[in-house]
């Protein structure tokens, strides 16, 4: 999940400064540096927070599906 949501903020920040710059119209230079900065930077926080994501929802599968098998057991004890 991590590499998706890098895959999404970086992009997405690189053309959000473009955007900007056209309508500033700043220099082409300055626009390239700082565009590429921020997607570097972004896609580094898309990463890691896609990595916090994933961890956390694996965890909460993970205790639901102990629960659930945890239940089974003790219903299928209880059957015998």
């Amino acid at each position: 999940m991590g590499r998706t949501y890098a895959g999404i903020l970086g992009p997405l920040a690189f053309t959000t400064i473009l955007a900007r710059s056209v309508i500033d119209t700043s220099s082409v230079e300055s626009t390239l540096m700082l565009a590429t900065a921020c997607l570097f930077l972004f896609a580094g926080i898309g990463y890691l927070v896609g990595q916090v994501a994933d961890s956390i929802i694996l965890e909460a599968v993970k205790a639901n599906f102990d629960k659930e098998l945890q239940a089974r057991e003790t219903l299928s004890k209880n059957d015998r």
